[in-house]
């Protein structure tokens, strides 16, 4: 049986609207303020810190855009609530970059504010039981990760990102599981979503994450002498990404389209391609902070931290993209898997050279990996 979720019938498609574009800029910022805090705290606890708080960014953009392509933004309700979500959003990353300090409080209330409020709004305006059913259980899931959040916001700067890892990793378990309870999961086959233009809210995000690595790139070209220097790990930097653009938005993104655009299963290739964008975005932001800190010093001390964030960026975008070919495409993803193993093998061999050797590899590595992708797709 197929059950229509919005107003909009199955096969009529609407665009992506100027005020989805306008929230989004919230999130333009929340990438910012991660990158700032990774580069602050460039330890494992930072890495693990700036990783809770993007899956918690993450999560509000991801399931505010999901519940906006199924009541589309063409209701004064819809565009109601995503500019209460933008405003509460907005303090919300304001706070990041002290969240594991003073301002855990700042964080944590727009956050369950954002979450719990809603998912209410969308249990009022399900267009379906299907959809009902859905959200009750993911207003349950929220409400049994809300007092680690809380706990986390009231113990020590120390103990809290213990607290908080809980509630992230509580939370995606129930984002990758699509929200279970004991007799009811969520049976999404011939359920109608709007797919593709959830397929397309992803999309923007990931420009939003490229976006933020080449403003990175730029201000760190600003602030460092404009030397000879300068000029090649700056190239390198933009070539790198440019790569990274080329790979996520070339036959990939085509055959993720068609696939979207032809399941019986919506719900779960929207539900798919967001995991996987997560992946991409971590790894995008490990990219930026990278970059940064070799224009700064190219001639800087190497170390494994640096080389972790320089090649596992770029790993861990390709292995997603991967996962993604293999496991929902069918498809063999030989060209990001050779892809990946040449670059922790450069990785390893490059732990001891300067850190703009490191950097001008990637962007060759990158930008060689692009060039056969372009050429497999024709």
């Amino acid at each position: 049986m197929t059950v229509p979720s919005s107003t909009h019938a199955p096969d009529q498609k609407y665009e992506v609207t100027p005020l989805e574009l306008f929230f989004d800029l919230v999130f333009v910022f929340a990438m910012s303020q991660l990158s700032h805090h990774l580069l602050e705290h460039l330890s494992w606890r930072g890495i693990a810190e700036t990783l809770v708080m993007l899956l918690a960014v993450f999560t509000v953009w991801s399931y505010t855009s999901w519940e906006a392509t199924m009541n589309p933004v063409d209701k004064p309700r819809t565009r109601r609530m995503l500019l209460a979500v933008m405003l509460l959003g907005l303090f919300m990353n304001a706070s990041v970059t002290r969240a594991f300090t003073t301002l855990g409080w700042a964080f944590v209330i727009p956050l369950l504010l954002i979450q719990l409020g809603r998912t209410l709004w969308t249990l009022a305006n399900s267009p379906d039981s299907v959809h009902r059913d859905h959200f009750l259980r993911v207003l349950l899931w929220m409400l049994a990760t809300a007092p680690l959040w809380i706990a986390g916001a009231a113990a020590t700067p120390e103990a809290r990102l213990l607290w908080w890892a809980l509630a992230a990793g509580i939370g995606q378990i129930g984002t990758w599981l699509a929200h279970p309870f004991p007799g009811r999961w969520l049976h999404s086959e011939n359920i109608a979503f709007q797919g593709d233009h959830m397929l397309e809210r992803c999309r923007l995000f990931l420009i939003i994450a490229l976006g933020e690595t080449i403003l990175t790139t730029g201000a760190a070209i600003a602030t460092a002498p404009m030397t000879f220097m300068t000029v090649v790990t700056g190239t390198a930097a933009l070539v790198g990404t440019v790569a990274l653009w080329s790979l996520g938005f070339g036959r990939a993104g085509r055959l993720v389209l068609q696939y979207v655009e032809e399941t019986r299963d919506p719900v779960r290739a929207s539900l798919s391609v967001v995991n996987t964008l997560l992946v991409m975005v971590a790894g995008l932001i490990a990219v930026a902070v990278a970059n940064e800190l070799v224009i700064a010093h190219p001639h800087g001390h190497p170390s494994p931290m640096l080389s972790l964030l320089l090649f596992g960026g770029p790993i861990l975008f390709l292995l997603a993209q991967s996962w993604h070919y293999w496991f929902v495409l069918k498809l063999r993803p030989r060209l990001d898997l050779i892809g990946s193993a040449e670059l922790l093998l450069i990785g390893f061999a490059t732990l001891t050279a300067p850190p703009y050797v490191a950097l001008i590899l990637v962007g060759a590595s990158l930008s060689t990996l692009a060039i056969l992708d372009e050429r497999m797709a024709k």
